[in-house]
Parts: structure tokens; sequence; C-alpha cells
């Protein structure tokens, strides 16, 4: 070959080089701004839900995410969380055109003591705790903090998220796993709050002797980070305004009056919500100071309004196996009394198994003397029941003797068989007024004329919600004689939490956005686990199949590519050469 040829086809080959690497630095260059793939998973887990996407498209400036899940050495469960966490981040920046903009970072790291201890001050004071994650194999044994948070910057405001969740009953790996599953719905539903101009306002309505206090601060204080919210005298007035989206009662003790009722029935009718909890008897922890009370119902004068949309309050407790421990004295040990805690059938928890977005993967919910409720039949209104006590609980009607003597004997489970009965119901559809026929024509003049708030028989909207608990307490917390209010759902005795808080801010969200981000909550991401033995009997198989089949796979193209590449210069080789040359 004479020389001037192979300077020729070196020159080509450098060419192609060139080419070859421009070619994938553009590719690369387009990469980074965008991205694009196929969901084959099949709960398309990194596929996001249409809510999601229509709220991320109508973002109008940027929206900074702050994680503070960043560390080394994580254990794998913890890894692919902040995985997940990347990637779901990066679709929000995808389908927002670049709008997202997100970075990781250990608030710890490259501090002394000191400031360390002023992060963790001034990370608490945003509801910033770290956790504690230790490890343990092959002799070895390590502790690490992290900092399962993400903090949310928009327009001037920020949100915390929780990234990492609880759940009663789950393992470790199952709770990462739910985690995982609900990163979607908390990051879209921050962006979405910081995204509102102004904060819907919620009522929370008084004068039937609703509870308002130091049992309502946990609840009335996460829903005022959320929304505006403002007592309402239900007395007052002639109505209640529809600038409120939702309208809140928790555990009234008196009767409601017809002008009450005209009141609540009418704001549901021009599109209001009401979120209400209500008591179908008379009973409470502290009625057990005796340890013993008469249970009686509860009348509050609003069985036919409800009647009316299809839900009916029943004047019964629920006995449930599925409840609650309390301390009992079961013996006498010389001068000490002998204390156990024993189920009280009275403080069911309800565990949730709606695949509704506002309970769905929920964890547990307590309660404390609870009624059941009955679904009637309205074809205008779709009952959905979102709680229900266990299958092994039955109904008791009052007025019942209640005494903590039960607890000296063992339940027998064949006579709790009246199970599944419901607790809270969610009511939708378009509602009739249930003072329909009923008003004289001069009031309904009054109305229309001075008053400017015409009768409305019918509501405007075929949306109209609203949702009943069977409950008052299951909104209230407890009280700390040292420490003061505690959380909703904190159950002392055990120091359980329970999904309280997370029940009502849902049920809250549901009523008043429209966009629908709750339905996030619905994405379910199956934890797929390995055979522990087979992984263990196996372990060099697979090791050497995974090493082996890729560097074979590359052997073998390599091997072709050069054997054609021969071939083909060694015929070019053995052509003959035109004459002259």
């Amino acid at each position: 070959m004479s020389s001037s040829k192979k300077k020729a086809q070196n020159r080509q080959a450098g060419i192609r080089v060139i080419i070859l690497l421009g070619v994938l630095i553009c590719v690369n260059m387009l990469a980074a701004h965008f991205h694009t793939g196929l969901d084959l998973t099949r709960e398309k887990r990194f596929t996001l839900t249409k809510p999601t996407k229509k709220m991320l498209k109508n973002i109008k400036g940027f929206v900074v995410v702050d994680v503070l899940l960043q560390g080394k050495n994580f254990p794998a469960g913890f890894q692919r969380l902040q995985e997940s966490l990347r990637e779901e981040l990066q679709s929000f920046r995808d389908v927002s055109g670049g709008k997202i903009v997100f970075k990781f970072r250990d608030p710890l790291e490259g501090k002394n003591d000191k400031e360390k201890n002023q992060v963790f001050t001034e990370l608490a004071t945003k509801g910033v705790n770290a956790v504690n994650i230790r490890q343990s194999g092959d002799d070895k044994y390590s502790e690490q903090l992290a900092f399962p948070y993400a903090l949310i910057h928009y327009g001037g405001k920020e949100a915390t998220v929780r990234l990492l969740e609880s759940h009663v009953g789950y393992s470790p790996l199952e709770i990462l796993n739910y985690s995982e599953s609900q990163l979607e719905y908390k990051l879209a539903s921050a962006i979405n709050g910081l995204m509102r101009p102004d904060k819907p306002r919620i009522a929370y309505l008084m004068g039937n002797g609703e509870a308002l206090g130091w049992g309502t601060y946990d609840a009335l204080s996460n829903i005022q980070k959320l929304y505006h919210l403002d007592t309402v005298d239900l007395n007052a007035g002639t109505h209640i305004s529809s600038v409120y989206a939702a309208a809140i009662i928790c555990k009234p003790s008196q009767p409601f009056s017809d002008k009450e009722k005209f009141k609540l029935d009418q704001y549901v009718m021009n599109g209001g919500h009401l979120l209400m909890y209500l008591d179908g008897a008379n009973a409470s922890m502290d009625s057990l100071s005796g340890e013993q009370f008469l249970a009686t119902g509860l009348d509050l004068n609003l069985g036919d309004m409800l009647f009316k949309w299809g839900l009916r309050e029943n004047n019964d407790l629920i006995e449930d196996l599925q409840s609650n421990p309390i301390p009992v004295v079961v013996g006498q040990m010389g001068d000490q009394p002998q204390i156990e805690l024993r189920r009280w059938f009275y403080l069911p928890v309800f565990i949730p198994t709606s695949q509704h977005p506002i309970v769905r993967n929920m964890d547990g919910v307590m309660g404390m003397y609870v009624s059941s409720l009955d679904t009637l039949d309205n074809p205008d209104i779709k009952k959905t029941v979102l709680l229900a006590s266990s299958k092994y609980s039955r109904p008791t009607m009052t007025p019942a003797r209640i005494s903590l003597s039960m607890l000296r004997y063992p339940p027998r489970p064949e006579l709790y068989n009246k199970g599944n009965l419901p607790v809270a119901v969610l009511l939708e559809g378009r509602f009739n007024s249930s003072f329909q026929d009923r008003l004289p024509p001069d009031f309904l003049k009054i109305l229309k004329d001075s008053i400017k708030q015409p009768f409305k028989p019918v509501a405007d909207s075929a949306n109209g919600a609203l949702i009943v608990v069977g409950d008052g307490d299951m909104m209230l917390n407890g009280l700390n004689q040292k420490t003061g209010p505690e959380e909703m759902g904190y159950w002392q005795y055990t120091n359980t939490r329970y999904a309280n808080k997370a029940f009502l801010l849902n049920c809250l969200d549901y009523l008043t956005d429209p966009n629908g981000i709750l339905e996030a909550r619905n994405k379910d991401i199956r934890l797929r686990l390995l055979d522990a033995g087979r992984v263990e009997r196996e372990r060099t198989k697979w090791q050497v199949l995974n090493l082996a089949i890729p560097l074979g796979l590359v052997l073998i193209f390599a091997s072709a590519y050069i054997f054609f590449r021969k071939r083909r210069y060694e015929q070019k080789e053995n052509e003959p050469k035109p004459k002259g040359q």
C-alpha cells in the first residue's frame, strides 16, 4: 500500500472519529435539556398524573427545591428513595419547561458541633427533624443522621415536605416503598399550595357547643398553615358566606335549630362543602373516671337533613377488637397495684381499605367512642365509605352501661360479628334542599327581595361534596400536663401516632382543591422482593452471569467487527489494479 493511500485512510479515520465525538457531544447536550422515556411498569411509577402535569405547566416563575436527603453510605433503601426523588424532580422539571430547580445537600456537612446544634435548631423551626439510620451486618454497626425532608421555595414562600412516611404494621423496607409512592403527591401538593395567589378560606363553625381550645390546638394550627381559617358563629348573620371553600363542624354538643340547619342547607346548595365530625352518643374518656358510666344517645337535630342527602348517623357505640389499649388495675402486689395495658373496645383503630385518594395507602386512624353511619338510597348522591370498623366489631345501642369490668374477661370473637360498619362517608353529587316545599311564600319573598339570598331548592352544581364522620374526638388532640397539647392521633400509652391529622388534611384538600392533585395519592408502587434463600444459594452464579454476559457480548461484537473489517480490506488488496498504477 502506497504511503499516500495510507495517509488518506488515516485522514478519513480521523474525520470519522471527530464526527463521532461531535455527534456524542450534541446528543449529550440535547439529553441534558430534553428527556423522554417509555414507562413499561405495570403501576406506571414513572408517569405523572394529569392533574400534576396541568399544575406544572401553569407555573409562572421558578420553583426551588432544596433537598436535605444527602449523605454518604446510606443503606440501599434510603439510596433508592433518594434516587426516586431525583427522578421525580427531573420529571417535574421536564414537564414544567425547566422551571423546577433542585439541589441535594447534607445540612451537617463540614459543620462543627456548635454549628450543627444551630442547624438542628433552625431546621426544627421549619418542622424538619433528623432521623437516626442504624446499619448492622458482618460484625459492623453504624449510626448516621439523615434529614428526609425537602424545602420548597416559590414566590417568596416556603413549604416543608416530609419525604419519609410512617405506617403502623409496615416493615422498614415497606415504609420506604410507601414513602416512594407518595413523592409525586407530596411535591405536587406543596407546589400547588405555594402557587395559589391566596389560600382557600375555611370556616370553623361555632354556636352549638363545638370543641374549641387546647383540644383543637393541633388541628387548627395545621389548618392555618394551609388555609385562611375563620371561626364563624352560626347564630350570627343570615347565611354562611360563599367565600368559604369549606366549613368544619367539630363535636357539637347542642341540637341545631331550624334556622341554623337552613344556613347549612343553603351553604351546600350554593356550592359549599361541609366536613362534619359528629358524635352519636354522649361518651368520652373523662366519663371513665368512676370506672363506669351510662352512655346515652345524642340528638343534634341533623337527622332529617342528612337523611335527605342519603345518610343516617346511629345513636350507638362501636365495639371493635381492633382497638387501642388503656392501663387497667388487674391486681395488687403488696402495696403496689398491678397495672396492665388491655384493649378497650370503644377506642377502635380504623385501617382504611377504600381506594379513594383521601385514604388510599393511609395509616390507621384512631377513634374514641365512635358511632356508626348508614348509607341510604339516593340515586343523585354517590356514597363512598372512607373509614369502617374491622370485621371483628359490633354496634351497642344506647343507652348502654360502659364499665371497665368488661376487661376482666377475655373477649369472645364470635360475638363481634357485625363488622365493617361505616364511620366516615363521603357524599358527592347534586344535592336537594331538605327545606324544599317546606317554606311559606312570604319567607321566600323576604329571602329574595330583602336579604338578597334567594332560596335554592337544588344545588347549582353536580359536584357538591360533604364528609360526615361519626366521631367528634377524631379531630381532637390530647393534653400532656408537662409539655402541653399533643399531636392529633397520638396515643400516649403505646407511643403510637395514627393518621388522624393526615385524614383531616386530605379531606380538606379534596373538598377545596379543584385541580385534583390528591389523585397522585393513588399511586401504588409494588414491592417485589427477591427470594432470600435463592440469593444466598445462587449468589456466585448470578454474579458470574452479570459480569460474563456483558463482557462476552462486547467481545463477540468486537471480534465480528475486526473480522469483517479485515475481510473487507483483504478484498480491496486482492482487487486487480487498473493499468498504469
